[in-house]
């Protein structure tokens, strides 16, 4: 039996991802899979009705079958202490209050099981072998025989609660390390009895699961099983594993397999920026000859005409996205209308959705602030209209800009570049970061949509809005570089981050970076692969060490980065590690990027002197050790000074005033920050 067929293509320039599914006993409307993703609101009764709306807004556009965050079977699978779990009557009663609200809204929706195994930040977690996670400081119990007997039950009786919920379907999460990953792979299983050793052992928990979950909920249920497909880490599973596996639990009643690319503690990257698009669809692909039920895309697709040449090629049949629908909840509706220049397209930046699950916050969206909250920050039609000027069209601006003029405030949006962008002008030149492109288009877009009318390479005065009769002004102006008093500071080798980034000076191939946060690491990487665009896929791949499934474990080789195309020092005051500030999940990227290049980097420095010999530095309270790092250029991301010059004569003049983003604050660059505030205000306004 083959995989239902796609149907021809007709007017729509995306015949393939709209065109319905029919699983048998069900039929989902398009080919949008809304992929699992732990928010936070599961885990407290009282977020019930957030949860509901936010999953709700993604059914009215159009997202045909929605996963929920993971829900433990029971204590010992908890991610953390009283997360979320679904072990009662009591808790499958509450949920009816999402799966309604889906249903109503015209979509279907999937409770994820996830036993989080060695995992589960708590004490008392459990896993095949009593091995610790590099990522976990607590050391899992190895269950018993009867604690396997029981957790495979206790999988069964979560998913008839599902069913009692009202959920369409269950997830089954087997992959990314956690609980079954961890009895499949070598790595974390070391066990000789029917559980661990040979691949049937190792397989049995998962096949058992599948098929205890499919005889309690019955026929006419969608499973889904999350499938570990590449492992990344040592000792994992072999590709003729996988593809068994696959067949077996086909076997044992699933109805989509699911794509699962890598383990938490894998360090190749599978979800930041700089991964390509659809970097890891050809091995879903390899898969699909292998079994006859739907199979499932995943990671890093992000807009349709991707998904559609995927389903085009018969890579998959279903495309699983969820960070695309945190940032834009109307991805398959702009997409049915055509109005793909709209999508407010994700650029896996991590910062409000993975960063802040990790830090156990409320998963949103840097450049959607509503996700996640969309019970108490709605941008609803103004009762009265106001006429605003916003000045400064970076992230805080345009958002503040396009917000406004959405809920029917006149805006003019004042910009002294030739462009909008702001810093994200700036971001889009790094390579890696070139998705950075794609917010640029949407907000232009819908700058030229909501009417906004916009005044570039004007560098508005207090007097000229003074005059201009607004009745609010919003400052954006954003940031400058700060410049340290260093003695030699204006030596002509000096370059500022943004006259690199922006090309307007050569650089040398001696290279010293001074300050190393996040623009920092950028610069390096920027200077280290000569301001090149992304690596074609092939060429990411070697510089990783992803292999194909076939020709080892885990798909995992011995990464060969290409040289780099200069001598970089990297430094900083601080005597503390480096890249400490940079992303919870993202940061670690940037950290192996820049080593792999060869970047020395000199912590606890003084900075005594730029000449002609390059950069001088001493170490200590004392100065002591002096060095000369001899050197072409030396280039400043020493931080930046928030630029507000308009504000005082403008409150002299008893104009309301509001300061956003880096104009408001000067930290770190934040466009999370800046992007929320701009949104938050407009829903003030």
């Amino acid at each position: 039996m083959n995989s239902p067929s796609l149907r021809e293509p007709g007017l729509t320039p995306y015949p393939n991802l709209l065109s319905p599914l029919d699983l048998g006993f069900t039929t989902l409307k398009n080919r949008v899979v809304m992929g699992s993703m732990h928010t936070g609101l599961e885990d407290r009764a009282w977020d019930t009705k957030r949860l509901a709306e936010y999953f709700a807004e993604r059914a009215r556009g159009g997202v045909a079958l929605m996963i929920t965050g993971g829900y433990a079977p029971n204590r010992q699978g908890w991610l953390l202490p009283l997360a979320a779990q679904l072990i009662s009557k009591q808790e499958a009663y509450r949920h009816r209050t999402i799966t309604k609200a889906v249903h109503e809204a015209g979509g279907k929706i999937a409770l994820q099981i996830l036993h989080a195994g060695r995992y589960g930040y708590h004490p008392f977690s459990v896993s095949a072998s009593a091995i610790k996670a590099p990522i976990n400081p607590f050391k899992p119990r190895a269950l018993s025989n009867k604690g396997i007997e029981s957790t495979i039950d206790d999988y069964a009786r979560c998913a008839s609660l599902a069913k009692l919920a009202g959920y369409d379907g269950v997830e089954i999460m087997g992959g990314e390390g956690y609980f079954i990953n961890q009895f499949l792979a070598p790595r974390t299983n070391k066990r000789t009895d029917k559980w661990g050793g040979s691949t049937e052992n190792r397989q049995r928990i998962a096949v058992e699961i599948v098929r205890r979950v499919r005889e309690a909920v019955g026929p006419d249920f969608i499973i889904v099983f999350r499938l570990s497909m590449a492992d990344f880490v040592e000792e994992g599973q072999t590709w003729d594993e996988i593809v068994t596996l696959a067949k077996k639990i086909e076997q044992a009643g699933v109805t989509i397999i699911n794509t699962d690319i890598g383990w938490h503690e894998a360090r190749v990257p599978t979800i930041v920026t700089s991964v390509p698009r659809a970097a890891f669809v050809d091995i879903t692909a390899k898969l699909k000859h292998h079994v006859s039920i739907p199979v499932c895309a995943s990671n890093r697709i992000n807009m349709p005409e991707t998904a559609e040449e995927i389903l085009t090629r018969g890579d998959s049949d279903l495309i699983s996205m969820a960070r695309p629908l945190l940032a834009d909840p109307d991805w398959v509706l702009k997409a049915q209308e055509e109005r793909v220049d709209e999508i407010n397209t994700c650029i896996a930046c991590n910062q409000a959705c993975l960063d802040h699950a990790f830090v156990h916050k409320t998963v949103s969206c840097l450049l959607n602030p509503r996700a996640g909250h969309e019970t108490e920050l709605k941008l609803l039609p103004t009762r009265r209209t106001k006429k605003v000027a916003v000045v400064g069209a970076g992230p805080a601006g345009m958002s503040a800009a396009v917000n406004l003029a959405e809920r029917g405030h006149v805006v003019h949006l004042y910009e002294a570049d030739d462009k909008v962008g702001g810093q994200f002008d700036l971001a889009r030149r790094i390579p890696g970061k070139e998705e950075f492109n794609e917010t640029l288009r949407y907000f232009t877009r819908m700058l030229e949509k909501t009417g906004v009318t916009v005044h570039l390479n004007t560098r508005v005065s207090a007097q000229q809005l003074i005059d201009g009769r607004y009745d609010e002004v919003v400052l954006a102006t954003g940031v400058r570089p700060r410049i340290p008093k260093i003695p030699g500071i204006d030596h002509p080798m000096v370059l500022s981050y943004p006259e690199l980034v922006r090309e307007e000076k050569p650089v040398g191939k001696r290279v010293a970076v001074i300050g190393a946060g996040g623009i920092g690491y950028d610069v390096s990487e920027f200077l280290t692969v000569d301001g090149s665009p992304s690596l074609k896929l092939d060429d990411w791949k070697e510089e990783w060490g992803v292999i194909d499934p076939e020709d080892g474990p885990g798909a995992l080789g011995k990464p060969k980065p290409s040289p780099a195309a200069r001598e970089v020092v990297l430094l900083q005051r601080k005597s503390s590690s480096f890249g400490k500030g940079l992303g919870k999940t993202s940061g670690w990227v940037h950290r192996a990027a820049i080593k792999a290049k060869g970047v020395e980097q000199i912590g606890g420095v003084n900075y005594e002197r730029i000449d002609d010999r390059g950069l001088h530095i001493s170490f200590g309270e004392k100065r002591e050790r002096p060095r000369v790092i001899e050197v072409d250029n030396v280039v400043i991301c020493a931080g930046q000074e928030s630029v507000r010059d308009l504000e005082a004569d403008l409150l002299a003049a008893k104009q309301v005033v509001h300061v956003i983003g880096g104009a408001d604050l000067a930290a770190e660059l934040d466009a999370k920050r800046a992007i929320n505030q701009g949104t938050r205000l407009a829903a003030k306004i």
